[in-house]
């Protein structure tokens, strides 16, 4: 974990800045700012359209009586691409971009299904692994006594 951090909060700004660089020197700011924000826009203008597609899909599969679970794992990649459109960026957006084509996000929706079913489990919080459940039952009022010299309870009632 502490290794993604560090990938995402070090590695990648640093790769961004030299990226942004490179292509600053070999076109100019302006224009790689300009192009910054037109690889932004179109990122976020494909992640509204493949995800309102992915939406009707959800609804059709759902409408047959199917779990509509490749649209789920779907719709959680184009949030992923979306954000990877926001974060300023050649690198981010390029993936981001790249994650927004059908094609892929469907040989990376595979790969993700396939090595969480080879695990068996999907990935949850650390907090909860190997949790033991307890089954309990409701067997009636567990309410503690109230103090005798307290004041009454307060009745609330319809339109008071």
């Amino acid at each position: 974990m502490v290794g993604l951090l560090f990938l995402l909060f070090v590695v990648v700004p640093l790769v961004e800045i030299y990226v942004f660089v490179v292509v600053a020197g070999a076109i100019g700011v302006l224009p790689a700012v300009l192009a910054l924000m037109a690889c932004s826009l179109l990122g976020l203008w494909l992640v509204k359209r493949e995800g309102l597609g992915v939406l009707r899909r959800m609804q059709a599969t759902v409408n047959r009586g199917e779990v509509p679970a490749d649209e789920l794992v779907d719709g959680a990649l184009i949030a992923l691409a979306g954000a990877m459109c926001i974060i300023p960026g050649f690198v981010t957006d390029a993936l981001g971009l790249l994650l927004l084509l059908p094609p892929v996000r469907h040989l990376v929706r595979n790969l993700l299904v396939r090595r969480w079913t080879r695990r068996g489990t999907l990935p949850v919080s650390g907090r909860f692994v190997g949790a033991t459940v307890v089954d309990v039952e409701y067997v009636g009022d567990v309410t503690p006594e109230r103090p005798q010299g307290g004041s009454p309870p307060i009745e609330l009632g319809p339109g008071r």
